[in-house]
């Protein structure tokens, strides 16, 4: 290695290392910092290139902000680059995610803890139907991807796999699409009332809240799952909760989907990718090797998806069927976001674990959390954190006034 790739190198370390630490706010947040410092401070990229790096990252599977941290890594000082942009922007959020598993599983039961945890809950819900309703009014383009989430969405509802569900509506739907060359878009107005309708339809779901047993699980078992979530995961980092709910409360009953609100929380009270959850999570059902293990799977296949893409990206940026699979993707992704949020929202907001504002089945403390942070999200556009924090307090306040039975 000559002396012009170590002196990149180190800037990257540092850049990165920084941002993982400070970047709240979820991916867009992410983004949005980067082009301030890859661009316009120390311009290593130029702008027109970073946009096709944004454009990259949304033709595979992955979390958007952790790979466009790898794309500038590559772009700016090669393979070493690659691997240390992407390390430097993980590490710190993997840390601070570890280090709350720990208290989580030391403490997480306690009397004092459970209350801030409690009040966590309905506003990370806030947040998880904020990111839905953004992403699905940008993803209903036209009323051909209107029925491609109605499709997916009602394949859902009979039970099929998340997974397939979501590549079955981008293989399909990409034919769909590049049969025709209409794609007329609908007036904001109308985009409003799709992405209503497709929420309203998938109301139509019922769920139950699932109780894990006890299990014992392999590392190579718990290696492989997060190995195939890091494969598959298109689009926003909060599609992971489909992933997760679907396949570690439902399918194996690893968690209670208790502990995956948890785990969500804590993924969004942490700064840096949203995948650090799969850290928490690991922790929980294996302990320290299962959050080694679990964070390398799910991470893992985006250094090697950037590393054949990146030369690339001229070539898939303007090709037709490429459009029409992440188009019907992302339409899919939504569907499936609002569901797993549906039976999230009812875990949380009916018969919450031991909290005393119960009253004929719904827990009023947690739709008032709930709802607040979605008023405030929507009109002030509050940094996630803040409504995490806000939350946790509210709860904690709450409980103070009236203690539990």
């Amino acid at each position: 290695m000559n002396d012009q790739n170590l002196n990149r190198l180190v800037p990257l370390a540092k850049l990165f290392g920084k941002l993982g630490v400070i970047g709240f706010g979820g991916p867009a947040a992410h983004i949005a910092m980067m082009e301030d410092e890859v661009v316009k401070r120390r311009q290593w990229l130029t702008q027109e290139h970073f946009l096709d790096l944004i454009g990259a990252t949304n033709l595979i599977p992955g979390p958007n902000s952790t790979e466009m941290a790898i794309h500038v890594g590559y772009s700016y000082g090669g393979l070493p680059g690659l691997i240390i942009a992407g390390v430097c922007f993980i590490l710190p959020a993997v840390l601070i995610t570890a280090g709350f598993a720990w208290i989580y599983d030391q403490f997480g039961t306690l009397p004092e803890v459970t209350p801030l945890i409690y009040g966590i809950k309905p506003a990370v819900l806030a947040v998880i139907f904020g990111a839905v309703w953004r992403l699905g009014k940008k993803a209903v383009k036209s009323r051909k991807l209107l029925v491609i989430g109605l499709g997916v969405a009602a394949l859902l509802m009979f039970g099929l796999n998340e997974v397939f569900s979501l590549l079955l509506g981008g293989t399909l739907g990409m034919i769909w699409l590049c049969s025709t060359n209409q794609n007329n878009p609908p007036s904001k107005q109308t985009t409003s009332i799709l992405t209503a309708i497709l929420t309203t339809g998938s109301v139509l779901k019922a769920s139950a809240t699932t109780t894990a047993t006890v299990v014992t699980v392999s590392l190579w078992q718990l290696g492989w799952f997060f190995l195939k979530v890091g494969t598959v995961l298109f689009g926003s980092g909060y599609v992971l909760v489909a992933f997760l709910e679907g396949g570690l409360v439902q399918e194996h009953g690893w968690l209670t989907q208790q502990q995956l609100l948890d785990a969500i929380a804590i993924g969004q009270f942490t700064p840096g990718p949203v995948l650090s959850t799969s850290t928490f999570i690991g922790y929980l059902i294996a302990g320290f090797p299962g959050a080694v293990v679990a964070t390398i799977a799910i991470f893992l296949p985006s250094f090697f998806f950037v590393a054949a893409l990146n030369p690339l990206i001229p070539r898939l940026r303007s090709s037709k069927w490429a459009s029409a699979f992440l188009d019907a993707v992302n339409i899919s992704a939504v569907a499936l976001m609002i569901i797993v949020t549906l039976n999230l929202a009812q875990t949380t907001l009916r018969n919450s674990q031991g909290s005393p504002f119960n009253i004929f089945g719904l827990d009023w403390l947690a739709v008032f959390i709930a709802a607040s942070a979605a008023v405030v999200l929507f009109r002030y556009r509050l940094n996630a954190a803040w409504l995490v924090v806000g939350g946790a307090l509210i709860g904690w306040i709450g409980w103070t006034i009236v203690p539990t039975s």
